[in-house]
C-alpha cells in the first residue's frame, strides 16, 4: 500500500504544479492589467485547478492511503495536505463553475474600478492622500465615500458568491462555508474565538486610551468633537494616521520603498534581487491597488505586486510582502511540491509583520534607510509607541473583520449592512454616520477575493511578537544580525508544510503559539 501511496502522491502533484503554475501566471496577468481576456483565462484555469481538485476518484485514493496509517512522516503530511486540498472543492461541477467566475466578475471589478470626484477618476492612493492631508471636511466626506462605491457594484455578487460558498460546504456536512474553511486550515473554531477573545481584552483598554488622545487631536485639527469616518487617515481606520503616531513620511519622499527592502533582507543574508527584478511595483490604470507576494511555481519564481509612490506606508507594505518572498524563496527545495509552501497562511504572514514593523524601528531607520541619527533621536521615543499603536488600531479592525465574516457566511441575507456598523463601532470606537445607508462592507476587497483570512492576520500579529522575542534571544538585535537569515531558514522556513503550525511554531520558538509575547510588545 505504501508503493502505491508514493505513487499516487508523485502523479498527483506533478499534474497539480502544471496546472497551477499556469493558473498562476494567469492570475498575475489579469492583476497587473485587467482586461476580458486576461480575465476569461484566469477564470479558466481556476476552473481547471478546481475540477482537478474536486476529482472524487482522487479524494477517495487520498482516503484509503491515509486509513493505511503510511509510516512514513512526509508521505503521511503529502497525504493530509492532499486530503485538505481535496475536501474543500469537492461539490457539483455547475456549482464549481458558477463560484468560480463570480469570484472571478467581483475581483476583475475591483482591479479596474475607479470612483470620480469632481469629474476626475481616484486610485486608492490618491483616496488616501486626501484623507490624510486635507482639512477641507466636506471633500474628506465626499473622498470617503468615493472609496466605498465599489462596495454598492459588488455587494449583492458578493452576497450571492457566500451563498453559493455555503451551498458547496453544507454538501459536505459543514454548517457553512466559514466553518469548513477553519477546518480545511486546522484551526479549530472553538480556539480561534478563544484567541480573539483573549485579543479584545487584550487590547480593548489600551486602544481605547489611545483612540481617546487621536480624537482630541482630530477634534482640535477639524474644529469638531463630532468625529466621522472621514476625519481618519485611511477609508476604514486600518492604518496609523498621522496624528495617532510618528509621520515618517517626510524620510521617504522617493518612490524606491523596494530598495529599502533589498537592503534590509541583504543583512540577513537573504537575496531578493530576483524577486525585485520580476516583480511589478508602481501603480497605472488597470491594475490591481493592492500588494500581495505571489510564488509562482513553488521554486525560485517569487514576486510581488505593488503600487509603490513616496511615504511611510508603501515602505512598510514592502518590508511586508518582501517578508512573505523571503519565506516562499526559502523553502526547502528538496520537499515534495505539495509541501513546498508554508506551514500555514500565519506564519508567514507573521514574517510579512514582523518584517513591516521594521519601519518604525530607530536602528533600521539609521542603519538600513540612512536617516541621519540626530533626526532619529528627536523621535526615537515615539517610534515604538507608534508601532505598537498600529498593532492596537489593526487589531481593533481585524477584529470587526473575523466577526463580520462568520456572520456573513452565517446569514447571507441578513442585515449586513447594519451588522457592519455594529462591528466597527464595538472594537473601532468609530460611530456611522448619521443616515448612512449602504453596504460599505463589501467595498473590502478580502470579503469576496480571500474569503476567511483575516484571522490569520491576527494570528500573525502575535506570532511576529514570540518570533522576534525568540531571534533576538538566539541572535542578538535583529536590524543587525546576520545570523538571523540562516536561524530563519533553518528553524522556520526550510520544513515548508511538512509540519502541522502548531509544530513549526514550537519548534522555531521554544514555545506554543501565545499572546506573552504579543502583550510585552504592546505594553513596553
Amino acid at each position: 500500500m505504501s508503493e502505491d501511496a508514493v505513487k499516487l502522491v508523485e502523479a498527483t502533484q506533478e499534474h497539480w504544479r502544471a496546472l497551477e503554475t499556469r493558473f498562476h501566471h494567469a492570475y498575475w496577468d489579469s492583476q497587473i492589467e485587467a482586461s476580458p481576456d486576461h480575465d476569461r483565462l484566469r477564470a479558466e484555469l481556476e476552473l481547471e485547478v478546481s475540477r482537478a481538485k474536486g476529482d472524487r476518484d482522487l479524494y477517495r485514493a487520498v482516503l484509503d492511503a491515509l486509513d493505511a496509517r503510511p509510516g512514513d512522516p512526509e508521505l503521511a503530511r503529502s497525504l493530509e495536505v492532499l486530503r485538505l486540498s481535496l475536501s474543500g472543492n469537492q461539490m457539483d461541477d455547475d456549482l464549481r463553475t458558477q463560484i468560480v467566475e463570480l469570484s472571478s466578475a467581483i475581483e476583475s471589478d475591483f482591479a479596474s474600478f475607479r470612483p470620480v470626484l469632481d469629474g476626475q477618476r481616484l486610485s486608492d492612493n490618491e483616496i488616501e492622500e486626501i484623507l490624510t492631508h486635507s482639512d477641507d471636511g466636506e471633500l474628506r466626506r465626499r473622498a470617503w465615500g468615493a472609496s466605498k462605491e465599489i462596495g454598492t457594484v459588488v455587494a449583492d455578487r458578493v452576497r450571492e458568491l457566500a451563498r453559493l460558498r455555503n451551498e458547496a460546504a453544507r454538501a459536505l456536512g459543514f454548517p457553512d462555508y466559514y466553518r469548513m474553511s477553519l477546518d480545511l486550515q486546522e484551526i479549530p473554531e472553538a480556539w480561534l474565538f478563544e484567541t480573539m477573545d483573549g485579543l479584545d481584552r487584550l487590547t480593548a483598554e489600551p486602544f481605547r486610551a489611545w483612540k481617546g488622545s487621536l480624537d482630541d487631536a482630530l477634534a482640535e485639527r477639524f474644529g469638531t468633537r463630532e468625529l466621522s469616518p472621514w476625519h481618519y487617515s485611511d477609508p476604514f481606520f486600518q492604518l496609523l494616521p498621522p496624528q495617532g503616531g510618528v509621520s515618517l513620511d517626510e524620510f521617504f519622499p522617493a518612490a524606491d520603498a523596494d530598495r529599502h527592502a533589498l537592503a534590509t533582507f541583504e543583512r540577513w543574508n537573504v537575496d531578493l534581487s530576483d524577486v525585485i527584478a520580476t516583480s511589478d511595483l508602481f501603480p497605472r490604470e488597470h491594475k490591481c491597488q493592492h500588494a500581495f507576494c505571489i510564488q509562482m511555481d513553488r521554486s525560485k519564481d517569487v514576486r510581488i505586486l505593488a503600487n509603490i509612490v513616496p511615504g511611510e506606508r508603501w515602505v512598510e507594505t514592502m518590508l511586508h510582502e518582501s517578508g512573505h518572498a523571503a519565506y516562499d524563496m526559502s523553502i526547502e527545495g528538496s520537499l515534495p511540491y505539495l509541501l513546498r509552501r508554508p506551514a500555514h497562511t500565519f506564519t508567514t504572514e507573521a514574517m510579512a509583520i514582523m518584517s513591516g514593523r521594521l519601519v518604525r524601528d530607530p536602528r533600521w531607520l539609521t542603519e538600513v534607510a540612512g536617516i541621519p541619527e540626530e533626526h532619529v533621536a528627536e523621535i526615537a521615543g515615539d517610534l515604538h509607541a507608534a508601532s505598537a499603536a498600529q498593532s492596537l488600531l489593526f487589531a481593533r479592525w481585524g477584529l470587526v473583520m473575523v466577526y463580520f465574516e462568520r456572520d456573513l457566511y452565517n446569514d447571507p441575507g441578513g442585515d449586513l449592512d447594519a451588522r457592519w456598523w455594529d462591528l466597527v463601532e464595538r472594537f473601532q470606537l468609530v460611530r456611522k454616520p448619521r443616515d448612512r445607508r449602504g453596504p460599505d462592507w463589501a467595498a473590502k476587497i478580502h470579503i469576496a477575493a480571500a474569503p476567511v483570512y483575516y484571522h490569520n492576520y491576527l494570528l500573525g500579529e502575535m506570532l511576529a511578537s514570540q518570533l522576534r522575542a525568540a531571534l533576538e534571544r538566539d541572535c542578538g538585535n535583529l536590524i543587525d544580525a546576520s545570523a538571523a537569515g540562516p536561524w530563519l531558514r533553518e528553524r522556520f522556513f526550510s520544513p515548508g508544510a511538512s509540519m502541522p503550525w502548531d509544530t513549526l511554531v514550537e519548534r522555531a520558538t521554544g514555545a506554543p503559539l501565545s499572546a506573552a509575547d504579543h502583550a510585552a510588545y504592546l505594553s513596553s
